[in-house]
């Protein structure tokens, strides 16, 4: 594979090639099959890929959070302060992407019944206006899709670079096999061995807070040519009431395949956007702590790109959950000022049921509590300045420096 074909769905496709819905994730289902979460459907190619499958999960799921703990249990007196803050929102992070992880691995089969309803809205993109949104929309999804990778592995291997040249391992993972003050080369084979578990993580912690962005985006790009069709609505005069009829009621139908979209993502972005909205404040906390009073450039360098990461992990998300909610208000206000003053009585019986099914908005909650918005997220987020707050009114760093 070239790099050239590798990159090639970041620009969009001319309209003489065909694009689905579904080519949006294109990336994210090859970071899936990377991380062995799509086999194959049979033979023995399926049983060798099967066992694949468990080596990211038992690597990242189970030995990176026990090696923590043990780290902390087992190896704490050695731990300068800066090690121990650069690693504990780590190992809290870790914890909440294998959950986040797991509940995404368990809900894969929801992705793809998703893209089922995908294929039946794209049945409806037949104009060249409609083919080149959706063409727009697979660029930028597996370009945000890069993005998030570019962000997630430069933490990554920042951190294993900067720590290892100064001659400590990046997250001082507990190590029962050797002791990497030994020598040089036992730090770096301690280095790298921390380097594949916590890139194993990354993606974990990539796939979980990827997924509800790719979706999200596709579920607005068709909420924005729904609205597009019902501009539309009796503007070709050639077309007679019965015909006009049929346009609505294919808009219905595209608004229903919409919101069973959203139904069907509910359960797996209610329970991940949990799990990261109860950690968000405690990591961010101890990473700006571990930024402004113990970290020298390149380690807070570091540290900053975790930072930017972290903010990731909710705020995108959360923004987007908030243009959904704006896009139902846009499409209701859309049908009521549509050309609908002289249509018959059928046809406005039908509006007023679509304007009203529009009004309600798509909301999503996290844990079936809390809504999934921008002031949420920054609400979860503010406790991370209160954790800076004890810490400078207790002189907790000069008691540890």
């Amino acid at each position: 594979m070239s790099i050239s074909s590798l990159f090639k769905l970041v620009t969009p496709a001319p309209l003489t090639e065909k694009m689905q819905s579904r080519d949006a994730c294109i990336y994210m289902y090859r970071a899936m099959d990377l991380m062995g979460w799509i086999p194959p459907k049979d033979g023995l190619a399926r049983y060798i890929y099967l066992i694949w499958t468990c080596v990211p999960f038992l690597c990242a799921t189970f030995s990176l959070n026990l090696c923590f703990l043990l780290s902390y249990i087992m190896d704490y007196h050695n731990y300068s302060t800066g090690q121990f803050i650069t690693s504990l929102p780590v190992s809290i992070n870790a914890v909440g992407s294998s959950v986040k992880a797991t509940i995404l691995f368990i809900y894969l089969w929801r992705l793809r019944e998703t893209e089922l309803l995908f294929d039946k809205l794209d049945h409806q993109r037949t104009s060249d206006h409609d083919r080149e949104k959706i063409h727009q929309l697979v660029a930028t999804c597996n370009k945000i899709m890069l993005v998030f990778i570019s962000v997630y592995g430069t933490y990554v291997s920042g951190t294993f670079i900067a720590y290892a040249l100064s001659g400590r391992p990046p997250w001082s993972i507990y190590n029962p096999f050797f002791n990497w003050r030994d020598s040089i080369l036992t730090l770096w084979i301690q280095s790298t061995v921390e380097y594949i578990l916590m890139s194993f993580a990354g993606m974990h912690n990539l796939l979980s807070d990827t997924y509800g962005v790719v979706f999200l985006l596709i579920f607005r790009k068709h909420a924005e040519l729904l609205k597009d069709h019902v501009n539309r609505l009796r503007t070709d005069t050639t077309k007679t009431e019965q015909q006009n009829y049929e346009d609505l009621i294919s808009c219905i139908s595209e608004h229903r395949l919409i919101v069973g979209c959203c139904s069907w993502m509910r359960p797996i972005i209610s329970a991940t956007i949990l799990v990261q909205f109860l950690l968000i404040g405690v990591i961010l906390g101890l990473t700006l702590i571990n930024i402004f009073f113990f970290s020298n450039f390149w380690r807070g360098l570091s540290s900053f790109t975790y930072l930017i990461a972290v903010l990731m992990e909710t705020f995108p998300f959360c923004y987007i959950c908030n243009l959904l909610i704006e896009d139902s208000d846009d499409l209701s206000r859309a049908i009521f000022e549509s050309n609908w003053i002289d249509a018959d009585q059928e046809y406005k019986s039908a509006l007023i049921y679509f304007m009203l099914n529009a009004q309600k908005p798509i909301i999503f909650l996290a844990g079936g509590v809390l809504p999934i918005t921008v002031r949420t997220n920054l609400q979860v987020a503010k406790f991370a300045f209160s954790i800076i707050t004890v810490v400078r009114q207790t002189n907790l760093v000069e008691k540890f420096q």
